[in-house]
């Protein structure tokens, strides 16, 4: 992308302060920026590197007011990280290249539905009956399964796994590494203290617009089906069990697992390295905070914390007492000798 800081401006519906003819081919920190690119600022730390910043422009926003004048074009608008954010998802959309056709070397069962409008990577391997919709993306030494269906402008990165009878939605995204429909974990103890395996005959269906990070597993149903709904966002190093149901537009860090069979609601900001346990239902809304152990059902709207969790605001009283106890210690034992 090349553009003038004035198209720039246009685009965010902002307005310039300096040179508007300077010319922007990519984006970059503040703190270390080059010449040619342009940077945000919306914080006040980081006013100090605004006056020596080598960026040809920067995005600040209406209410910010400077004591000192600035060598570098300015773009105002209403909210800067906003509006560059607005900018990284065009110069992505840019960098991305549509692709079409399937490549040499991949290996597409006869009756696979692929659209000529989607592209199949090198070394690709897709199953029996499944179907590949427009403008989706494969990318290269990805397996699919038997009976697969991914949907329109899906984008599938390198090494993924999609087993059979899993359903994509349309425009997700899943990153390298990820595990879709791998077999749950289900063990039958017997009388020898061996366990038997128990069959996992269901699947995984993910709704629209999903994002899913690198090394992230999804496991597939004992029955039915572990569902991922719409708009929901996974981090890298996810694991969700089998018949796992997660709510439309809900977020979970890295390294969180979910056991088996519990239902979380819609809208819920869950925290990295977070464990729940199985069969539990989480209402819409709930927050959970890092390395929380969540183990009872939550109610639409709870916000906890530690291990078990507890309401956050009893945590934070608990931990200052907690963090405390070795002084209390010190003087119930000084008490205790002055008898």
């Amino acid at each position: 992308m090349n553009l003038s800081a004035l198209e720039i401006s246009k685009k965010l519906k902002g307005t310039i302060e300096g040179n508007a003819k300077v010319m922007i081919h990519s984006l970059s920190r503040i703190e270390d920026a080059e010449e040619g690119s342009i940077s945000f600022l919306s914080h006040n730390k980081y006013l100090p590197f605004l006056e020596k910043t080598k960026a040809s422009a920067v995005l600040i926003s209406n209410n910010l007011e400077l004591s000192n004048g600035v060598s570098t074009t300015l773009i105002r608008v209403q909210d800067a990280y906003a509006a560059f954010t607005q900018l990284l998802i065009s110069w992505s959309q840019d960098k991305k290249k549509k692709l079409k056709g399937i490549h040499a070397t991949a290996i597409v069962d006869p009756s696979a539905q692929i659209s000529p409008k989607a592209y199949i990577g090198a070394f690709v391997c897709i199953g029996e009956q499944t179907i590949v919709e427009d403008g989706a993306q494969i990318q290269s030494h990805t397996v699919i399964g038997d009976h697969v269906k991914i949907q329109k402008n899906t984008f599938i990165s390198s090494r993924v796994s999609i087993l059979d009878e899993s359903e994509i939605g349309a425009n997700c995204i899943i990153h390298d590494g990820v595990v879709v429909g791998s077999d749950g974990f289900g063990f039958a103890p017997q009388k020898d203290q061996a366990y038997l395996k128990i069959p996992q005959l269901g699947k995984v269906i993910i709704r629209d617009n999903v994002e899913i990070g690198a090394n992230t597993t999804i496991d597939r149903a004992t029955l039915g089906a572990t569902i991922i709904g719409e708009g929901v966002k996974l981090d890298n190093l996810v694991q969700i069990a089998h018949n796992v149901e997660i709510g439309s537009h809900t977020v979970i860090a890295a390294q969180t697992g979910v056991a088996g069979s519990t239902k979380i609601g819609s809208r819920c900001v869950i925290g990295g390295q977070v464990g729940i346990i199985g069969h539990l239902t989480l209402g819409d809304g709930v927050q959970i905070q890092g390395q929380t152990g969540v183990i009872k059902n939550l109610a639409d709207g709870s916000t906890v914390q530690g291990t078990p969790a507890i309401d956050y605001k009893s945590f934070y009283k608990s931990y200052a007492i907690f963090k405390s106890l070795p002084s209390m210690e010190s003087r119930l034992s000084l008490l205790e000798k002055n008898k």
